[in-house]
């Protein structure tokens, strides 16, 4: 079959599935791109000559938003369906860097298709060309090399093929996940080739359900039947699984308590009877008091990042670990037994070969999660540790109206700032899929795009994307595509005129809030003069949205109703108190404090940071 690349491409994308359970999905279900000089002759021809039936097309604004809403699309379908990214050579090409290492850290599939220089070479340097006088063969895109997952450059038609082969198992593969590059030179693209009609069969990708080693979990449950306190820790994986009713199923039988990572919270519900919600720097005061007296966890499909470990120190010295997860590397962690294999095929495993053992529920427990859900109420209820002055809605009331507002299966799309602190310790999930948050990366400018990928993975689920002033200044860039597209997501603004949470950091370590604050310059240089005169409301109503503004918890829960039911794409602005605190940590978080210094504040900071750290 005589085809350019680029057209071989997008059929061969076109006729690539996946199948989990007896279901099949588009394993690319569309792709995004903006179009330059160095994608349009090829890619964009190609996509035009092949139609939308097959392959959708998104009009995007941002390639790093591209790939954001890429990624929403991919975790919402559990992995098993993702969409790819066609860009031009240069500025382009690079802006895809960021979202890539989001895509790789998250272990989310996404194809990126980058345009580049010329392979023939008729003159260099060519527009928007990186030279790099001591290898002729790179170029801007061997950035995209440490946060892909695979990576490749189609120097010749004949490389294609094997290529795409390699791409799709990579795409599909819950173990070796994340982002895929394809670097297509501009000549390349358009290049004609005699492909085999055999390339372009429907292929299908089993995604199994790989069951652990039998001797590793006949070892794993002997480890946890000697347990006196064993702590469950629900990661990612068991979302991406859809694991969720089996490990509700086994916490009901073996009375073990759940904690969550902010990639697993959601994965049991908040009111279920072992749910201790979620764990570590960020966590409810139950879980990480539970995990400070486990003697074996098991952790199911985390990374085990130093949040939900609280920098190493939330975990005795002699916890032992059992690590169920689909990739042998996170299962080693924690010096750790390694359980590799599907989420819930373990989970079932682990549950068989316990035989029925029943562990005993800790007196406490019961009234340590009931005195954290009233205080949770309290903060919702704007009472609480963060009560202040009426000069704004604390953020926690903000989650209350949510709470109160959103249906079961609504999605909240979050990824940076505050927000994602006070969520992981306060939010009700009542859905697996209700909780979005990316904290791998935690990647300002995700959330907006993200809720696109979301609602067109889930249409019919509402989506509301809550983000900070910093985060919406960032990237609202993909509004205008939802507006274009007629994609009712909801985004909820937060106003608190700074970068709140580095600023909340910023004080305990010292440096004063320097350089956090969106105002004017005050005569001493400092920006600590008038708040800036940004009317974010008036922006979002700019690029098309509905907005609704709210200064009350009860105009704020009137707002939030009144833009979930619009069938318009919306905006909710609100005004927080960033001196309204949240509940506080519950665990510690280790970010180093200068060990020298002349300014007090920073002085007392490193003899706080000596003594927090003396005490793990």
């Amino acid at each position: 079959m005589r085809l350019t690349v680029a057209q071989a491409l997008v059929r061969f994308l076109s006729a690539q599935y996946t199948e989990r359970d007896g279901v099949r999905h588009r394993l690319v279900a569309g792709m995004w791109g903006i179009f330059g000089h160095g994608n349009v002759a090829g890619v964009g021809q190609a996509l035009l000559e092949a139609g939308p039936e097959a392959m959708p097309f998104h009009q995007g604004r941002n390639e790093q938003a591209m790939v954001h809403a890429a990624v929403g699309y991919a975790r919402t379908t559990h992995r098993l369906s993702a969409m790819a990214c066609t860009t031009s050579i240069g500025p382009g090409a690079t802006n895809l860097v960021t979202g890539a290492a989001l895509a790789t850290v998250n272990r989310v599939p996404v194809l990126l298709l980058p345009g580049d220089v010329f392979a023939t070479r008729p003159a260099d340097p060519v527009l928007q060309q990186l030279e790099v006088p001591w290898a002729y063969d790179v170029s801007v895109n061997d950035a995209l090399r440490p946060v892909s997952r695979f990576f490749d450059r189609i120097w010749r038609p004949e490389m294609l093929a094997p290529s795409l082969l390699q791409a799709m198992r990579v795409l599909a593969d819950p173990a070796d996940t994340g982002a895929v590059t394809l670097a297509l030179p501009q000549d390349v693209q358009a290049e004609a080739y005699d492909f085999p009609d055999e390339l372009f069969r429907t292929r299908v990708w089993p995604v199994r359900r790989p069951v652990p080693d039998a001797e590793a979990v006949a070892e794993a449950a002997a480890l946890l039947r000697g347990a006196r306190r064993p702590l469950v820790v629900a990661g990612g994986g068991v979302r991406h699984s859809e694991a969720g009713a089996a490990l509700a199923a086994f916490a009901t039988a073996t009375g073990i308590p759940v904690a969550e990572t902010q990639a697993g919270k959601g994965a049991v519900r908040w009111d279920h009877p072992g749910s201790l919600g979620g764990l570590g720097h960020t966590g409810t005061a139950p879980a990480d008091t539970a995990a400070r007296a486990a003697d074996v966890v098991l952790g199911i499909g985390t990374r085990w990042t130093d949040f939900t470990t609280a920098s190493a120190s939330l975990f005795g010295p002699r916890t032992r670990f059992v690590n169920l997860n689909a990739a042998a590397f996170d299962g080693h962690k924690m010096a750790g037994l390694a359980l590799t294999g599907d989420a819930r095929a373990g989970i079932e495993a682990l549950a068989a070969e316990l035989g029925g053992h029943r562990f005993p529920v800790p007196e406490d427990q019961a009234a340590a999660v009931a005195d954290w859900r009233a205080r949770t109420d309290a903060v919702f209820a704007g009472a609480g540790p963060d009560s202040g002055p009426a000069g704004g809605l604390s953020q926690g009331e903000v989650i209350g109206a949510l709470d109160a507002v959103l249906h079961d299966r609504d999605v909240l799309v979050n990824a940076a700032g505050s927000l994602p602190g006070d969520l992981h310790r306060l939010w009700r999930a009542r859905d697996p899929g209700q909780y979005h948050l990316e904290y791998g990366y935690s990647c300002m400018g995700y959330e907006i795009p993200a809720a696109i990928g979301v609602k067109l993975a889930a249409p019919d689920r509402e989506v509301f994307a809550l983000v900070g002033d910093g985060t919406y200044l960032m990237l609202p860039t993909e509004i205008v595509t939802a507006v274009q597209e007629g994609i009712p997501i909801n985004v909820v603004i937060v106003q608190n005129h700074g970068y709140a949470s580095i600023g909340g950091l910023s004080e305990q370590v010292g440096a004063e809030r320097f350089g956090t604050a969106y105002r004017f310059r005050a005569p001493d240089g400092s920006f600590t003069g008038a708040p800036l005169p940004v009317d974010l409301a008036a922006n979002a109503a700019s690029l098309g949205l509905e907005v609704h503004t709210a200064r009350t918890a009860e105009e704020l829960r009137a707002a939030l109703a009144a833009a979930r039911a619009s069938p318009r794409p919306t905006a909710v602005h609100v005004t927080t108190d960033p001196d309204r605190p949240g509940l506080p940590a519950q665990a510690w978080w280790n970010v180093p404090v200068a060990e020298t210094a002349t300014r007090p504040a920073a002085v007392a900071a490193r003899a706080a940071y000596d003594a927090a750290k003396g005490a793990r």
